[in-house]
């Protein structure tokens, strides 16, 4: 009996404390609740404000002239904070509303006027601070905006009004030129794994800027906004990236690689345009052919790929016989019917000799496998070091630094190398069992081209900050003189010679000189090695001969209507140097053979334009302008001066362009402030909009050319 009263009263003190337990949480609970609940929930708002970093403008690429090649465009997040205007001046919200909603419509199109009613006066009801209204507002649309009802401060009767707008500013980055030189331009993405292309990779560190920071506090739903409407910290700008790349080159390479790569019906294909004296890349153009049969550039074949060069390596081969005293340009060699006997190999020229008997100039000219494969056995065949060892000295077995990522290593192996075979000498000789990309081919070119010195090829010549040079890249010199004067010298007669002579004879210009070597190489395809008989088509030169500015290489892949060098990388080389040659002044003699005749001849009719730059050209010509007011439209061939008329621009007034050429009608129309449509080609017959009209900026206006 005392057992069981002992338990119950054990049960009854352990119920007790139970609920006494209940009743301390519980009223903790309250006091926590009602009593520190101020202090609680100011502490759970610290904890969700935090500082957050706001993007920089990243700095600008331009091209060698000026032109603009990349830029970041700011672009915004239009908010709506319903509770900048008091409950009790409700009223005053509700004046205003509709005609912001009205505005907001009629600006972006996308909704009604009762949509955006609806939208605003339901974040009001709510007391939402932070509506989405609008994204990717440009800045120029975000200045017009800020002067609608309640997106911009106001005063009624004697209170003072802030504005409700709240703005977030992204900044995009865009490319005025679309494609042009896209790759090389490159690109930084950090989301994920940071990948790093092009310029904008390789100096991210100059371009990106500092970011700034600003206070941010989650609300619900996990998002932030702004604490102030001010920055904390400003963002600072990034640096601008002065490129070597020449606009009008990089758009002639790209539409002569692009033709070519459609008529051969290849795989892909790269060139690249260098200035022999500094090194600076003008031009660099990569196509690919996606899956819907377009040509788009999605990889730098120029830098990164390395395959077998072919026959346009036989330059190495050749420079290094001559270097070395083996042979002069009148030595022979004797290449039989065009075929050679070697271990396990019989090596073939693509073409039957008409002679057995060849100089050394003649079997470099027509590109013959046997000659040099004959030579260089004859002469490096018992110390194949000898030559490896030369082609390393040329600057051919390391990579040349580049500016920008994703160079591929060389690869040109020593009879130390693993796979070094008793066929590797014989097959190097003319441009197998090697790696190089086209860039670091033409490097070699270059050299020749540059009386032996050897340059690395040069991107970026400067870096500015507020027009400010905080670095400058000159010429890059990787080797002095690669091999003797009288060698390079007889290297750079032997490559005239395939200009007048041997596989490039066709590809000569009669207004300037060339010299060069065509390419045609079996690509090998990794496990099926070269059976498949897919080509790779290349050329390389330099032009003029006599004094080399510009160095080209072109590499076409997998072409499959034809495959030789000289017929299908050849006429891309062919047209680029005839546009640059026709583009490029320097290259046509002095000023004064350059000018015209003028003694009988019918002067040159004179269109609208700059007086200015007219007179310049007209001077340079030989032509004395003058009577500047009349109107040019037709000339007369007695007459002894060109009429001119003078273009007045003025911004939002129509300008009378009747008359001009392309370029010209484009400059003044956009100077004045307004939107060109093309139609035709020629000068300009007819213009949508009358001329002396005042009209808003941005209007559209056609523009009929015959």
């Amino acid at each position: 009996m005392n057992i069981r009263k002992t338990i119950l009263i054990r049960v009854y003190v352990a119920f007790g404390l139970m609920v006494l337990f209940a009743l301390t949480v519980f009223g903790k609970l309250l006091h926590l609740q009602y009593v520190d609940g101020g202090e609680w929930r100011a502490m759970v708002d610290s904890l969700t404000i935090s500082e957050r970093g706001i993007e920089a403008a990243r700095g600008n690429i331009y091209a060698n002239d000026g032109s603009l090649l990349a830029t970041s465009v700011p672009e915004y997040e239009l908010r709506f904070d319903a509770m900048s205007i008091p409950l009790e001046a409700d009223d005053v919200f509700h004046s205003k509303v509709d005609s912001l909603a009205t505005r907001l419509s009629t600006h972006f199109k996308d909704k009604s006027s009762r949509q955006y009613l609806v939208l605003l006066k339901n974040a009001r009801a709510k007391r939402q601070r932070y509506v989405l209204v609008k994204r990717n507002v440009s800045h120029q649309d975000l200045k017009i905006i800020k002067t609608f009802p309640l997106f911009h401060a106001f005063r009624e009767g004697r209170k003072r009004y802030p504005t409700s707008l709240v703005t977030i500013r992204e900044n995009k980055r865009i490319l005025p030129f679309t494609n042009l030189a896209a790759r090389t331009i490159g690109y930084k993405n950090t989301k994920g794994d940071t990948v790093l292309v092009g310029l904008e990779g390789a100096y991210g560190k100059y371009i990106d800027g500092k970011s700034g920071s600003q206070l941010m506090q989650r609300i619900a739903g996990g998002v932030w906004v702004p604490v102030n409407r001010e920055v904390e910290v400003a963002p600072v700008d990034g640096s601008d990236i002065i490129s070597t790349l020449d606009v009008n080159m990089q758009d002639m390479a790209q539409r002569a690689l692009q033709k070519q790569l459609i008529a051969s019906d290849a795989d892909n294909g790269c060139v690249v345009v260098m200035e022999v004296k500094t090194g600076e890349v003008r031009a660099i153009a990569n196509f690919t052919r996606d899956k819907e049969g377009v040509f788009r550039e999605k990889y730098n074949y120029a830098i990164a790929q390395g395959a077998d060069p072919g026959s346009t390596f036989k330059l190495a081969s050749y420079l290094a016989l001559l270097d070395d005293g083996f042979v002069d340009t009148s030595s022979t060699v004797d290449i039989g019917n065009g075929t050679y006997k070697v271990p396990a190999h019989t090596i073939r020229d693509s073409h039957a000799p008409k002679k057995s008997v060849l100089t050394v100039k003649e079997a470099f000219e027509e590109s013959s496998n046997v000659g040099v494969a004959k030579l260089i056995n004859t002469y490096y065949g018992q110390k194949p070091e000898k030559y490896t060892s030369k082609l390393h000295h040329f600057g051919l077995g390391k990579p040349l630094g580049l500016q920008i990522p994703g160079e591929a290593i060389p690869w040109v192996k020593t009879p130390d190398s693993r796979t070094w075979s008793k066929l590797s000498l014989v097959q190097m000789a003319y441009g197998y069992e090697l790696r190089l990309t086209p860039l670091q081919t033409l490097a070699l070119y270059n050299a020749v081209a540059n009386d032996g010195e050897l340059l690395a090829p040069l991107f970026v010549k400067e870096i500015r900050h507020l027009g400010n040079t905080v670095e400058r890249f000159d010429a890059k010199v990787l080797n002095k003189q690669i091999a003797s004067k009288e060698a390079i010298r007889k290297m750079q007669a032997m490559l005239e010679g395939v200009m007048t002579e041997g596989t490039g004879k066709r590809l000569s210009s009669p207004l300037y000189t060339s010299a060069g070597k065509t390419g045609t190489a079996q690509m090998n395809d990794g496990a099926r090695g070269y059976g498949q008989r897919r080509y790779q088509s290349s050329f390389a030169g330099y032009f003029p001969a006599e004094n080399p500015k510009y160095s080209m290489i072109v590499v076409i892949r997998n072409p499959r209507k034809g495959y030789y060098g000289g017929a299908i990388a050849g006429p891309v080389f062919k047209e680029l140097a005839d546009m640059i040659y026709a583009n490029d002044l320097t290259l046509h003699g002095t000023l004064a053979n350059r000018k015209v005749n003028t003694s009988g001849a019918k002067l040159p009719l004179t269109l609208r334009g700059s007086k200015e730059a007219s007179n310049i050209v007209y001077q340079a010509l030989g032509f004395k302008p003058s009577n500047w007011e009349a109107i040019a439209q037709t000339t007369d061939s007695s007459a002894k001066a060109a009429p001119f008329v003078e273009a007045q621009v003025k911004e939002g007034v129509v300008p009378n362009v009747l008359g001009m050429g392309l370029s010209d009608a484009i400059f003044t129309m956009e100077n004045a402030g307004f939107k060109t449509k093309i139609s035709g080609w020629g000068k300009v017959v007819n213009q949508s909009l009358i001329a002396g009209k005042r009209l808003k900026a941005g209007t559209p206006i056609e523009l009929v050319l015959n």
